[in-house]
């Protein structure tokens, strides 16, 4: 899940080199290119729109904390996956910046929505932050934006929630703006995967909103899947979840019973992981 609202961490927690050293050249072409939006700088928001940017959007990153908005204009980092040299060049560049004036979006062809979902005291997640920038989306909704979600939430959302809200701008879906779920993937501290290199899940309310939204993660994501629709893809986002909790609780209800009997658990892991199937 995005997050719009966690405290700052320390600036010097990420001391990772960038691979490759330098930025790719951007043609003068590519620096008159559509202008992408990412609301909400968390730990999925940020490295996101870093790689945006990097890839020669004009990125604005959108969030209510001043702090996170000045860190990120003046160049420091604070997310533990994003490189320090890297978001310093290209806010020194010019291709990122961030800001609290939610009326940017009106500049932005591509909006991507990254804001948190906790679960409340019911377990049932918090969709207010969701609502809030959708909100906002809506104030400012211009006609051919892209606009994408990709904060974790229940199948439904997109089409149930987010659509109608969107439409009473009397915008046609498809038609005058575009509307798809494409689940974060971020996995914080995985040194192999990023943004880049993940393989992203694209669902859209209509097949053109699909496509517009593949078009546009496909110009700086390695691998683009599209599915049917909105629900499917959030549907995804659910299976991952569901199966990555059932994984850490046999994992830890397995280190018990080890525990108990004396035996070391690794080498218990290791060793069935040696199956090959099944």
């Amino acid at each position: 899940m995005g997050q719009m609202t966690a405290n700052i961490p320390n600036f010097q927690w990420n001391r990772h080199r960038f691979m490759g050293g330098s930025l790719p050249k951007i043609t003068a072409a590519q620096e008159k290119t559509e202008r992408a939006g990412v609301i909400g700088l968390g730990y999925v928001g940020l490295p996101l729109a870093v790689e945006m940017a990097r890839a020669g959007f004009r990125t604005v990153g959108l969030d209510v904390m001043t702090e996170k908005v000045a860190a990120i204009n003046a160049g420091k980092n604070y997310i533990r996956d994003v490189d320090d040299a890297l978001l310093a060049q290209l806010v020194h560049r010019g291709t990122l910046r961030a800001t609290t004036d939610f009326s940017a979006l009106r500049e932005c062809k591509y909006i991507s929505i990254c804001v948190p979902t906790p679960l409340g005291k019911g377990k049932a997640p918090d969709m207010s932050y969701i609502l809030q920038a959708v909100h906002e989306v809506r104030q400012h909704l211009q006609r051919g934006q892209v606009i994408i979600l990709e904060s974790t939430t229940y199948p439904g959302t997109t089409d149930e929630v987010v659509l109608p809200l969107l439409e009473e701008s009397q915008l046609k879906v498809g038609v005058d703006f575009y509307l798809a779920f494409s689940p974060e993937r971020i996995d914080p501290g995985n040194r192999t995967y990023g943004v880049k290199n993940t393989p992203k899940i694209i669902g859209g309310i209509t097949r053109n909103c699909t496509e517009a939204a593949q078009s546009f993660y496909g110009r700086f994501i390695d691998r683009t899947l599209p599915v049917s629709s909105s629900r499917a893809a959030e549907m995804v986002k659910l299976l991952e979840n569901t199966f990555r909790a059932i994984n850490i609780g046999l994992a830890n209800e397995v280190a018990i019973m080890c525990n108990t009997l004396g035996v070391d658990t690794w080498e218990v892991i290791d060793a069935a992981a040696s199956k090959p199937f099944g």
